[in-house]
């Protein structure tokens, strides 16, 4: 059903479901239904596009065999009621629609913590970002008037087919926004740039994010002294045709994954900005990065992609470095912002 669906037999409401790639399944007591002359009805509401019964979903299911009645109902006058132009195209994602429907209702309530896993869909505007979520967070706390409660932020993981070089990534970009988040307190990032999957933009793998986030919350929200995240690169020194970083959040210190010792994902740009993959290796609590390719390097950024692959710089704790960019030179999404028109949207 394509968007929104309610049903009945006999007059008994038997289900409703929101979402047109979800199944329906309905459970209909026997109480509602006659020997013969049984009526099932469904109403759809559609929020965009074709709308209605989308795909065969009587296969095998005689019982709704034969002769359907239709009439449409209410349609919203386009002229008046203007669809939003928003990302997806999804009426849903209406500035301030789901925060009024999902958000404001629960802040009569005690909070303990947020945990806030999005961010796919602003990827184009991701600069943006980086003022977006601090904002939304501190409208939070202010709404729930409890204080600054403990913010968890999950960072992209990483997808789509790794590059074959060195380049602009708006994921990676959205990432380092999300990083944003750290200049407010009470506030951590678990990164899952190592758990994703390239064909799917929903990875598999909870259980090592779901473990990420219980450390991280078990940091900032019941203050106990471990540690909880990964690498956070904190400097660079220039030592002539190498760059040596240094890290906070090491824990029992620096390890690599790879059994040669080898570290993967970075790259080295010189003053021309063009970056070209580098060798990295560890040394005492800090990075050394190089490349034969720049002799004058002056930045360095790390798993600065969508999907930057196989990666290799961990604490002793297990926990990945974040991705990272040592440069401020301007990005693929300098600028783009979400624009409202007249009518508000």
């Amino acid at each position: 059903m394509d968007d929104y669906d309610i049903a009945w037999v006999n007059g008994v409401k038997i289900g409703e479901s929101f979402g047109y790639r979800n199944w329906r399944n309905y459970f209909s007591p026997p109480i509602s239904w006659k020997p013969k002359g049984n009526v099932l009805v469904v109403r759809i509401f559609d929020t965009g596009g074709k709308g209605g019964m989308y795909s065969n979903a009587f296969w095998g299911n005689a019982i709704l065999n034969g002769t359907w009645k239709y009439k449409p109902g209410v349609k919203i006058d386009a002229k008046h009621f203007p669809q939003p132009t928003v990302p997806n195209g999804s009426f849903f994602t209406h500035p301030g629609l789901l925060y009024n429907g999902s958000i404001a209702p629960l802040q009569p309530f005690a909070i303990k913590g947020a945990i806030w896993y999005q961010g796919e869909s602003n990827v184009e505007r991701a600069e943006e970002y980086g003022a977006l979520l601090p904002a939304m967070i501190q409208d939070w706390r202010r709404h729930w008037g409890q204080g600054d409660f403990p913010f968890l932020v999950v960072q992209l993981a990483n997808h789509h087919p790794e590059p074959e070089q060195p380049g602009d990534s708006d994921w990676a970009e959205l990432r380092a926004s999300q990083m944003k988040a750290l200049d407010l307190p009470n506030t951590a990032i678990v990164t899952a740039i190592d758990i994703g999957e390239a064909n799917d933009i929903h990875p598999h793998n909870k259980l090592d994010l779901g473990i990420r986030l219980g450390l991280a919350a078990k940091k900032i929200a019941y203050w106990e002294n471990i540690v909880h995240s990964g690498p956070v690169f904190k400097s660079m020194k220039t030592e002539g045709d190498k760059i040596r970083l240094s890290f906070r959040s090491m824990g029992g210190g620096l390890v690599s994954k790879d059994k040669y010792g080898y570290l993967r994902g970075f790259a080295v740009a010189g003053a021309d900005q063009q970056f070209h993959w580098a060798m990295a290796y560890i040394e005492g609590d800090e990075v050394v990065v190089f490349s034969p390719k720049t002799k004058q390097p002056v930045a360095v950024r790390y798993a600065w992609a969508d999907n930057p692959g196989q990666l290799d710089l961990y604490n002793v704790e297990g926990l990945p470095a974040l991705p990272f960019r040592t440069d401020d030179w301007k990005v693929s999404t300098a600028g783009k912002v979400f624009l409202f028109d007249e009518h508000g949207f």
